[in-house]
């Protein structure tokens, strides 16, 4: 047998030495420390976003403190690149914001806040427009007490019955069914502009962001509902700042609105593509919605469509849930049907009839939504349309008069457009801008028979005059 010897004995030295090398190696590859590129706050009425752009994934703990109210972000093998944002006046958590090094590569984040807070905290894998990003959402402890649960008006009059003298029960049922019937019910729309804050949406050659233009439109439709009597506007988003989808849903059903529109601008990567397209929920989209609130006790215990499924057995829940989901969804397809009619006269349409998907924004089982898509922005033409006052007025008119249209064949029992006269509710005031061939579209009537009801010689009109609207 031959010995190996000398040369065994090299090889098993230089097995050795790489070892020891590589495992003095790995522990300083490790050990490079994630660069904090920037630090950006973002500021809701309702919440605070802290996002922090960083190099790569990072080890992070949060922890709050009392007396004064603070929280804590304890970052691991981090270096800290930026300088610390100062809070603005409006933010309704943050008074103030600190960092300090812990020692080696380790940076703690020190929030001085207004009042206690909830606070979640998620890595977010880069994208086409940033990088890794560590965010800190901050709410108001006492947000979910405002909020509370959607209350139909008849909870509410027993909550408010519950802390009065109790009248003999032969007698409350009647007066409150009684009570309710005198009572008008304003129509609420929910309106949402797409986007916002860092998220800034799709965006056009000539930078133009989807968040500017789809919140113009919004607030342009907000000031036409509010024009309309019997109707009331809710804003989801009426700033630069980002809410989560489901929030967004959240504040719908909160306010009790009776229709949810989500305005976008949409975007494709061959730039002559163009038209508005109209979605409502997918079946496959409510499927899985449905799935997920039987499966969440939280949502279980919500409000349905005016229903508890709390204390309801799975099948029960299930098919009270399916036929909430059921109205909502016919209600859904025909007020964006109505909308898609009106979007068809002032502009190409991408697709000639309503479009459904899972949007989740689409996805309150009892709030009929759609999700209006005003044009492409990735088209040169249509950017520079999305971009102009006057389209934006022009979106905002064809928007509302399809959701005129649609409350005017499906209206809800008691409300106040349901029950006021035309000649009492068809009255419009000129706003700065408008012309009176864009009150005709708007109403859908007539300019011969706009001008010949208001005795009007020829199209001139001025700000703060009264039109008498007649019958379309």
């Amino acid at each position: 047998m031959v010995d190996p010897g000398p040369s065994l004995d090299r090889s098993v030295r230089r097995l050795a030495a790489l070892l020891l090398l590589l495992s003095l190696s790995l522990p300083l590859l490790a050990a490079t420390p994630v660069e904090v590129k920037t630090v950006r706050i973002w500021i809701a009425p309702e919440e605070t976003r802290l996002v922090l752009d960083t190099s790569g994934d990072l080890s992070h703990k949060i922890f709050a403190l009392s007396n004064p109210d603070r929280l804590v972000i304890d970052v691991e093998n981090a270096r800290l690149q930026s300088s610390i944002p100062r809070p603005e006046g409006q933010d309704v958590v943050l008074v103030g914001l600190r960092s300090a090094s812990m020692g080696g590569d380790r940076v703690r984040l020190v929030l001085d806040l207004k009042q206690a807070v909830r606070a979640k905290s998620f890595m977010m894998k880069p994208n086409d427009r940033y990088g890794h990003r560590l965010v800190v959402e901050l709410e108001p402890r006492g947000q979910e007490s405002q909020a509370g649960t959607p209350v139909t008006p008849r909870r509410a009059e027993e909550s408010r019955d519950a802390t009065a003298k109790k009248p003999e029960a032969s007698v409350k049922p009647k007066s409150l069914v009684t009570a309710a019937a005198r009572v008008p019910k304003e129509l609420v729309v929910a309106i949402d502009a797409g986007h916002g804050g860092e998220d800034p949406g799709a965006i056009g050659s000539d930078d133009t962001k989807e968040k500017d233009v789809v919140l113009a439109v919004a607030r342009e439709l907000a000031a036409l509902v509010r024009k309309e009597p019997g109707m009331r506007p809710v804003m989801i988003r009426d700033g630069d700042y980002f809410i989560s989808l489901g929030k967004r849903v959240e504040k719908a059903r909160r306010q009790q609105a009776d229709l949810f529109v989500s305005i976008h601008a949409d975007a494709y990567q061959d730039d002559s593509v163009r038209g508005s397209s109209v979605f409502t929920l997918s079946h496959r989209g409510a499927s899985s919605e449905a799935a997920r609130w039987l499966a969440d006790r939280e949502n279980r215990s919500d409000l349905v469509g005016g229903v508890d499924l709390d204390d309801k057995d799975n099948v029960l829940a299930s098919v009270l849930l399916d036929l909430s989901q059921s109205a909502t969804m016919e209600a859904s397809l025909r007020a964006a049907d109505k909308v898609l009619s009106r979007l068809k006269k002032v502009g190409d349409v991408h697709k000639s009839s309503v479009q459904q998907a899972g949007f989740v924004v689409l996805k309150a089982p009892d709030v009929p939504s759609m999700l209006v898509e005003l044009a492409f922005i990735s088209n040169d033409e249509e950017e520079e349309r999305l971009r102009s006052a006057q389209n934006q007025q022009q979106f905002a008119r064809a928007l509302m008069s399809g959701i005129r249209d649609h409350f005017k064949t499906y209206r809800t029992p008691g409300n106040r457009a349901a029950r006021t006269s035309e000649r009492e509710a068809r009255k419009h005031v000129i706003s700065r801008g408008e012309t009176l061939s864009g009150i005709a579209d708007q109403y859908a009537v007539g300019l011969s028979e706009l001008r010949r009801i208001n005795n009007l010689a020829d199209d001139q009109v001025r700000t703060g005059q009264t039109l008498a609207i007649p019958d379309s």
